[in-house]
């Protein structure tokens, strides 16, 4: 945490990244028919008006008279058209905005979905991209389309919506709230001004009734609120302003070891609830934490387990008293209420100790403090003897105390002759230090005495006795045990803190170790044992980690060890956590009758997998206080594997995204491209009826022919989209292949003269005969084609360097450079180029595919003397026999 009035490193990075982007105001409503698109485009004739460049980039009126009344003097810009399922679709034109560079752009809609082949799957997406690029943007959004919301909304409409934005939109935007009184809107949906008259009559029957509108208003204006107050204290953090700023409430509960400490939270739950505030619980961790016993630790766990399944955030302050470690946190929060408890103390205790929250009350007079009754402490345990010892220290810290102040008393002695008394006063004081540092303040403490007796016994005279004749030496025995005591205090809280920030170093070494570890891999498997491993070494515990299996349960993924063992009692248990998403097994209060402690892996809505963890000598799988740690740990360790979720999902929609393209560019066509042949066939099949002529057959002829290729190039590119070639790869003479493709190819190279130039002593090469021979006639086919009329066609073979080529070279316009490999994709034919004779784009696709499934390699060049090349590359792998290379 940054200090009190000093600017906050994080809130100045996230002012810094705003730098140079647009700024987004979304105009945010309980319901459609509000008003927001009439708002906003009223706030953009105003700014508008003022000389700001404005633009619309997309603007849904719904048929409203006013709506489209209100868009006149805007310059639109022109909407791109999307083909989706035989329909036209219009979406908002990214790139002609960013190209027109407007300084304003009104964008309807957030939560849009835009149609399939857009460059982004959302509208806030756009956004986004339009915001990056320093245009401003208005916007506007219903309160149910945020993510966070969606469920509270289907809660009580019985409606859940599809379309939603993540609630980090709504962090850096200026939200203005669109609202109007239910009963104002119900009858603008009765007179017809939101929905037509036969769905208005359906809407108020269902989503637009009174207490849902109502509901869905204090939804709106609540989150509008919240935002604003998270805006204003990031505002209020990057200036390094102090004080509480309570524009809105916030609640901090202090949690401890103490018994009743689950009562708090339940109460800070109480309070946060009834004033619809965001609550954290936090405890402070002081020198006495490391002098706490199993149930210290296991009450605390149970404190920080049930915030963490109210929904409050957890925070871990280190500090030297609790009373400042909250100072502080308070106001880092902007806190106005804080819940403490009181635990019945005696008088003698407060009279030594002080009252917390006596002093929380006088010195944080901004915030509300409510303090609750503990209960009572427990009556004196064993423990509290191994407490007492632990607080006076090992025998061993006196032994060697007393050997140092021997050790001192013996070099004063020494060098009594050269030093004067107060020089051998000070030598004392090394004792003192070096007692408190290593073993605490009472050995310290106990040195000081040693010391100041051991200077009066040996040094003050008469020596040899703990008389004093001189006051004045009265003054310095007193003075060195004053100077001893403070010596030791504060040698003792200099470790104390430094061993919290030791502490402190630790876990976060721990964590950035451990996601450090799991970000370098690149495989799921690969992470999910990485998890296993590091937890296992962290914690010394026997570490397993269970995924769903196919719709069969769980099973286990990895394991830290593998002679690991799960009964049916451990298999229920991590099902249990799976599905409840919440900790079973030994140690909490679910089926603890597993040797396991199982805690799920979660990321946003999805459970990802259940972490196990055994110890093997029948110990608890955890300590209570390190359940924090872990719980940090499980934390990341879900992230990390949501990503790798993410990344399959985006595989497999990109997947369908390419398959939808495919499927509407073989429809556009099959539509265009095919229909030509089927129209020449039918018009000779229709000549026929008056005789049969050469011409009318050989067209028929020609065209079924072309329909035949068209067609088999359609099944053979079905075939390498379900990966289903299979491959007979045999030794093949070239010669006889190009032969063979050259006299089944004589159709379509009609009006060209082919030459031949492939020499008879090339070597076999390693090919399936059936794709080869598809390869070359699709490359003649094209060829022909695209060849300028009259201008020779040229196999050429070459065997260079280990490895043999056959090219097809043709004379015409070429392709257009730099994108010479381009037009191996599927259905791609360039404008303004050699590509755009008739033909559905897939011929070469499937040479490129067929080639490559056979390991050659496939390239397109532009010739120097004019024209197109395209080459089959046969790597040294593939040449059967070795042959004298070819000088050059």
């Amino acid at each position: 945490m940054s200090e009190p009035g000093r600017p906050s490193p994080d809130a100045l990075l996230r002012h810094a990244a705003q730098e140079g982007r647009g700024t987004l105001k979304i105009f945010l409503g309980a319901a459609p028919g509000v008003g927001k698109t009439y708002e906003m485009l009223s706030d953009g004739a105003g700014r508008l008006r003022e000389g700001v460049d404005t633009v619309i980039g997309v603007v849904e009126t719904h048929g409203r008279a006013e709506t489209e009344a209100m868009t006149r003097g805007y310059e639109t810009v022109a909407r791109r058209s999307v083909p989706y399922e035989g329909r036209t679709l219009h979406e908002m034109d990214i790139d002609a905005i960013l190209e027109r560079a407007p300084r304003l752009v009104l964008v309807d809609e957030l939560a849009h979905t835009n149609a399939p082949g857009s460059r982004h799957p959302k509208r806030y997406q756009d956004v986004e991209e339009l915001l990056a690029a320093g245009i401003h943007v208005y916007s506007t959004l219903n309160i149910q389309h945020i993510e966070s919301l969606n469920d509270v909304v289907a809660s009580f409409t019985r409606v859940r919506v599809r379309e939603t934005v993540p609630d980090s939109i709504l962090e850096t935007a200026e939200i203005e709230v669109v609202d109007i009184p239910p009963d104002e809107l119900i009858e603008r949906l009765k007179a017809g001004k939101v929905y037509l008259p036969q769905e208005a009559t359906r809407a108020l029957s269902h989503f637009f009734s009174k207490s849902n509108l109502s509901a869905l208003r204090e939804l709106a204006l609540r989150r509008a609120a919240q935002a604003v107050d998270a805006q204003m204290l990031d505002h209020v953090r990057a200036m390094g302003l102090g004080g509480t700023w309570a524009g809105s409430e916030r609640v901090v509960v202090a949690i401890s070891e103490m018994p009743g400490a689950d009562n708090l939270v339940r109460a800070a739950k109480r309070l946060a609830d009834a004033l619809h505030a965001p609550w954290t619980a936090v405890f402070i961790e002081t020198p006495r934490t490391q002098g706490f016993g199993k149930e210290q630790h296991r009450r605390l766990a149970v404190a920080i387990n049930l915030a963490t399944q109210l929904g409050g955030q957890i925070a871990t302050v280190p500090a030297t008293s609790v009373t400042e470690g909250l100072k502080t946190f308070l106001d880092e929060a902007r806190a106005t209420h804080l819940i403490v408890g009181k635990s019945h103390r005696s008088r003698w205790f407060e009279l030594r100790h002080g009252s917390v929250v006596d002093r929380l009350v006088r010195e944080t007079p901004a915030v509300a403090v409510h303090v609750l009754p503990l209960d009572a402490e427990p009556s004196p345990r064993p423990g509290r003897v191994t407490r007492a010892r632990a607080l006076w220290g090992k025998p061993s810290g006196y032994v060697w105390a007393s050997l140092m102040v021997t050790a001192v008393t013996g070099a004063g002695i020494a060098l009594f002759h050269i030093l004067n008394l107060g020089n051998v006063a000070l030598l004392y004081l090394l004792p003192v230090m070096v007692a408190a540092s290593l073993f605490g303040v009472r050995t310290g403490l106990f040195a000081g005495l040693a010391s100041s007796l051991a200077y009066n016994f040996f040094f003050l005279p008469p020596t040899g006795t703990l008389t004093i004749s001189n006051p004045e030496n009265v003054v310095s025995v007193f003075v060195l045990l004053g100077v001893a005591v403070a010596t030791s205090q504060l040698t003792s809280r200099v470790r104390a803190q430094a061993d919290l920030a030791a502490s402190s170093a630790r876990v976060n070494a721990a964590l950035a170790g451990f996601l450090r570890q799991l970000t370098v891999l690149s495989g799921r498997e690969d992470v999910q044992r990485a998890i296993c491993i590091e937890i296992a070494r962290l914690f010394g515990r026997s570490v397993v980690f269970l995924a769903p299996a196919g719709g069969h349960g769980l099973s286990v993924e990895a394991a830290s060890d593998p002679t690991y063992r799960l009964d049916t009692m451990d298999l229920a248990a991590a099902g249990w956590s799976f599905d409840t998403r919440a900790a079973t097994g030994k140690g909490s209060d679910t089926l603890a009758a597993s040797e396991w402690l199982f805690q799920p892996l979660v990321a946003g809505d999805h459970a990802l997998g259940v972490l196990g963890l055994s110890d093997a000598g029948a110990g608890d799988p955890v300590r209570p206080d390190q359940l924090p740690l872990l719980a940090n740990l499980v934390d990341q360790a879900a992230l990390v594997l949501e990503r790798f979720r993410l990344e399959s999902e985006m595989r497999d929609v990109d997947v369908i995204r390419t398959r939808d393209k495919l499927r509407g560019a073989l429809l556009s066509s099959v539509s265009h491209d095919l229909r030509t042949p089927l129209t020449s066939v039918m018009a000779a099949a229709a000549a026929l009826d008056h005789g049969a002529t050469p011409e009318l057959i050989a067209t028929i002829k020609s065209e079924a022919a072309r329909l035949n290729r068209f067609v088999s190039n359609l099944l053979d590119m079905a075939r390498v989209e379900a990966g289903a070639l299979n491959l007979k790869i045999e030794a093949i003479d070239l010669s006889d292949a190009v032969t063979g493709a050259a006299h089944d190819a004589r159709g379509a190279l009609q009006g060209h003269d082919l030459r031949l130039q492939v020499p008879p002593d090339l070597p076999l090469v390693r090919a399936d005969p059936q794709l080869l021979h598809h390869c070359l006639l699709n490359l003649l086919d094209n060829a022909g084609r695209y060849g300028d009329p009259g201008t020779p066609i040229v196999i050429e073979g070459t065997h260079r360097f280990g490895t043999i080529c056959l090219a097809v070279l043709d004379e015409g316009p070429g392709l257009p450079p730099g994108r010479e490999q381009e037009v191996f994709e599927t259905f791609r034919r360039f404008e303004g180029s050699d590509r755009v004779v008739g033909g559905t784009g897939l011929g070469l696709a499937i040479v490129k595919a067929f080639a490559e499934a056979m390991g050659i390699t496939v390239e397109a060049a532009n010739r120097e003397e004019g024209g197109a090349r395209f080459g089959l590359t046969f790597p040294s792998n593939l040449v059967v026999r070795a042959a004298a290379p070819e000088s050059i």
